[in-house]
């Protein structure tokens, strides 16, 4: 089979990937824009595509049998540009990384490590031991809220629960309570799961349903302490209802990795939204970097590689999120 990595993200995925496979595959690299006659060419010959984003003004690729998402989103595919009998799939591995990037980002709020290393090279003991005001919180205290409870919701309760910490969720479907969970609303109620938590982290996929449901509303019902954090996907928390609450103080900060701008070829540094984030001192910002790790890359290229191998062998593939 002919196997096309289209674009620069596909492109992270091709180091190592033909060692996965079984020979007599030919596996080709294209840019993002198709911008060769060659390119358009191999394009729509591919009978696999891995890849981020197909449009209708992509050429058709009229022999696809199978388009790979090497992530777990596949919100900028458009299923209707694929040609009939093709299926779409796509790969998870990044819950490990995120749940940890999730639990450094709130022990770094909680244990002032870098802050007090800095202070004491200037012979400053802010936070020694029986020092009026070097009292610190403790993570293990707080509430946890995960919006979203698939692989990434339910790494981050795992870890939670190891700091001791409480666990509430909310979900689209219902999720019964257990060893790692509390607490669980469905989304009809998610002011009453927003006002249960000290820290809100969003993991939602976006779907119609899901874009802006973080709004106003939603904001009005956290805690006055409470933090939001997105690992999920940017437009789920409405943009101007964020950052409402942010530069009005309603909320106590955020911590945020997912974004409503991203860069472009014609535009490779930009800010992250059009509203300025960067100018708030409650917010913390990160460039969409929590599940980027070499491990991460690796479980993807084997998600990919086995449901290669199934394609072949005419068996069911894993992860499948539509089918023409």
């Amino acid at each position: 089979m002919k196997i096309v990595f289209h674009g620069g993200n596909a492109g992270n995925f091709r180091p190592g990937f033909e060692t996965m496979l079984d020979v007599g595959h030919t596996i080709v690299s294209v840019g993002d824009t198709l911008a060769t006659a060659d390119e358009r060419a191999q394009f729509q010959d591919a009978d696999v595509i891995i890849g981020i984003r197909l449009t209708a003004a992509d050429p058709a690729p009229r022999r696809l049998k199978l388009y790979h998402a090497p992530a777990a989103g596949t919100d900028a595919i458009d299923v209707a540009c694929l040609p009939a009998g093709a299926v779409l799939c796509n790969a998870f591995g990044h819950e490990d990384a995120i749940a940890e990037y999730v639990m450094t980002a709130l022990l770094m709020r909680h244990v002032p490590i870098a802050d007090a290393d800095a202070r004491l090279r200037r012979g400053d003991w802010k936070y020694w031991a029986g020092r009026p005001g070097a009292l610190r919180t403790e993570l293990g205290s707080s509430t946890i809220g995960l919006l979203g409870f698939g692989h990434i919701g339910r790494a981050i309760a795992v870890r939670a629960k190891a700091f001791g910490m409480r666990v509430v969720v909310a979900n689209r479907s219902p999720v019964p309570t257990s060893a790692t969970v509390d607490q669980s609303f469905t989304l009809d109620r998610l002011e009453a799961f927003m006002g249960a938590a000290d820290i809100v982290v969003s993991s939602l996929p976006l779907i119609e349903s899901t874009r802006g449901i973080v709004g106003s509303g939603a904001f009005a019902a956290m805690r006055s302490h409470a933090i939001i954090m997105n690992v999920g996907r940017g437009p789920v928390i409405d943009e101007q209802a964020l950052f409402d609450a942010l530069s009005r103080k309603r909320i106590g900060g955020a911590i945020i990795d997912t974004w409503y701008t991203y860069p472009t070829p014609d535009k490779p540094e930009t800010l992250p939204s059009s509203l300025p984030f960067h100018m708030l001192d409650n917010v913390v910002l990160t460039p969409h970097m929590s599940g980027w790790t070499d491990g991460t890359v690796r479980r993807r290229q084997e998600t990919m590689a086995d449901n290669i191998g199934r394609l072949v062998r005419g068996e069911p593939l894993q992860n499948l999120v539509a089918r023409r």
